[in-house]
């Protein structure tokens, strides 16, 4: 009787060492590709507790976390011939664990090896502006190039970005000055534009004040309040403008009366010529002085006073 006891209890823990052996615990982020004497099971395991037959199953866990993968820099030619060192990062998953555990041998080596060998591709076949401008369909070209072969696999390209591109010293010089040149002919072509307008607006007003010219003594003595409203300015005037105004005005009457008597004087005329530039001139004085006040003539009704 102990010894069908003994042999019950050594059975069970042959049993419990054997289950032990086959269990197997697949992780939340993991799947379980089993393999059963050497070939792969349909499907694959989910998370959680799983169990095997032992020494007849074999199980390989594969993460499907979206892996981060930097790619080193690579050295290219881009296509207007100009030497650069551009380097990139990779985002990718695994979506059929099966086919990245069959298909290929290591996939996360086999995706680097791709993203590297499209980054220098797609080197040679961009421009400069477009490596430094464009990145966003670089990016796409980038992901399209390496998710053709990867989805062979079992692995989907998330996304891939273009971190850094490393241009040679003398183009950044020269990059620079261009840019340096660029801002200098915005600048001036913005003050070339602003002094054209200036202009328009000063000769439009000038058109206005010359028309009416009340509008240039109105400026005038706009300008006069303006400055004595320094404390530290002292304005002088001598005379007033509408003096200017008679003199100019006299000046030209002048001028035209001495023209007139530079023509030959007419037969039935007795004056000599500095007759008339004096008469002129008496007419000229006559007409700018402003006119007297008349005295009231004393009528014979009312006799002047006596003033004594």
């Amino acid at each position: 009787m102990e010894g069908a006891v003994i042999a019950v209890v050594i059975a069970a823990v042959l049993v419990l060492l054997v289950l032990r052996s086959g269990m197997r615990v697949v992780n939340q982020v993991e799947r379980g590709v089993v393999f059963r004497w050497g070939k792969a099971l349909p499907g694959y395991r989910q998370p959680g507790i799983t169990f095997l037959i032992p020494f007849a199953d074999r199980m390989r866990k594969v993460n499907t976390q979206v892996m981060t993968m930097p790619v080193p820099t690579q050295e290219g030619i881009t296509k207007d011939n100009v030497s650069v060192k551009v380097d990139a990062v990779v985002y990718f998953r695994v979506t059929d664990p099966a086919r990245a555990a069959i298909e290929v041998q290591d996939y996360v080596f086999a995706v680097g090896q791709v993203a590297q060998s499209s980054l220098r591709s797609i080197i040679g076949k961009s421009d400069l502006d477009d490596l430094l401008t464009d990145r966003e369909r670089l990016h796409e070209g980038l992901a399209l190039m390496i998710d053709s072969p990867a989805a062979g696999w079992g692995v989907h390209i998330d996304r891939v970005e273009i971190k850094d591109v490393q241009l040679p010293e003398s183009l950044k010089r020269s990059m620079s000055r261009q840019a340096e040149a660029e801002r200098e002919r915005r600048a001036r072509v913005i003050t070339a534009d602003g002094e054209f307008q200036a202009a328009q607006q000063l000769a439009n007003a000038s058109r206005i004040m010359s028309d009416s010219p009340e509008a240039m003594q109105l400026r005038l003595l706009q300008t006069v309040v303006e400055v004595a409203a320094e404390k530290n300015s002292t304005l002088v005037m001598p005379f007033p403008v509408e003096l200017l105004r008679y003199f100019d005005r006299a000046t030209k009457r002048i001028d035209a009366d001495l023209e007139n008597l530079d023509k030959p004087a007419e037969p039935t005329s007795t004056k000599t010529p500095m007759t008339a530039a004096m008469e002129a001139l008496t007419k000229i004085a006559t007409e700018a002085l402003p006119p007297a006040e008349e005295t009231p003539a004393l009528s014979p009704e009312h006799p002047a006073t006596d003033a004594s």
